[in-house]
């Protein structure tokens, strides 16, 4: 896809009279030299991937470093036992979150979206929302084409990389992500779509990228169900009618300032935030990287 900001994908389905979703498809073919055919093969691929992920988590399986493992589970049992605050379908995203980055932390298969430590904010929304919904996996896949346009744009005017622009750029652009899919799935036009991802990306301003001992397992994990869940009120929001004051491409814009100016102890480092703590560097410690 080559979108450089909101307003040009936005223009590009005014200008030919599409939608969203077919001005975004369009784009990546010109630029892929994909055909259709192709390009939507290796979009369900990652759909089926995800659906995967999902199906195969084991409950019992721990990571190297036994930090990350059986949470999701623990989502799952604690809404089987009437003890979760928010909904079928809030639990079902927050375990849908934890799942995939468990995965990622165990090393198993997970698709980067846009990155493997944000890998379980997009499938947290995704994969329920069907489930409710009754939606077809082809109307799943048109919603991650709207999700990686968002990427895209995100990377071309800011950053993805946690090294670069701290966790804001992972977790952030995720959310964003989910958030336009989401909006994109309940309706919502081509400007409520770029304005859920700014929404999105504004609560997620500022957030540092600090892993303990440099793993992408804590706080990262439990980050990407934190992340669903401000792409699930984002969209709310912008299906709602509400817009982002600050038009979509200057909060990425800001999003890019912002990650600039944030210390390098504060960017992937493993030094700074909670990888910073007593704790944090006891773990550092016994993991060899200190």
């Amino acid at each position: 896809m080559s979108f450089l900001s909101c307003e040009e994908m936005l223009a590009a389905a005014r200008s030919q009279n599409i939608s969203l979703s077919e001005a975004i498809l369009r784009s990546d073919l010109a630029e892929s030299r994909l055909t259709e055919a192709h390009s939507r093969e290796m979009m369900h691929h990652l759909w089926q991937v995800m659906q995967a992920t999902s199906r195969d988590y084991d409950p019992a399986q721990r990571s190297r470093s036994g930090l990350s493992g059986g949470d999701a589970a623990k989502v799952e049992q604690a809404h089987q036992e009437g003890k979760s605050l928010g909904g079928d379908y809030l639990a079902a995203v927050t375990a849908e979150a934890l799942k995939t980055a468990e995965c990622n932390a165990c090393m198993k298969r997970i698709v980067a979206a846009p990155t493997a430590g944000s890998c379980g904010v997009l499938p947290a929304v995704l994969l329920p929302y069907q489930q409710r919904e009754g939606l077809s996996d082809e109307a799943m896949v048109r919603a991650m084409y709207v999700a990686g346009a968002i990427g895209q744009v995100v990377a071309a005017k800011a950053s993805i990389a946690g090294a670069a622009g701290g966790c804001q750029a992972e977790i952030g652009t995720a959310s964003a992500m989910g958030a336009a899919a989401l909006c994109y799935l309940g309706g919502g036009d081509a400007q409520a779509v770029c304005h859920a991802a700014a929404i999105a990306i504004k609560a997620m301003l500022g957030l540092v990228c600090d892993p303990i001992a440099g793993l992408v397992e804590v706080p990262c994990v439990k980050r990407n169900a934190a992340g669903a869940v401000i792409a699930m009120s984002s969209a709310d929001m912008a299906l709602a009618g509400i817009r982002s004051a600050v038009p979509p491409d200057e909060v990425i814009l800001a999003m890019r300032e912002v990650g600039d100016k944030m210390d390098v102890s504060l960017k992937e480092t493993g030094v700074g935030g909670v990888a910073g703590t007593p704790f944090g560097q006891k773990i550092a410690e016994k993991m060899g990287m200190a």
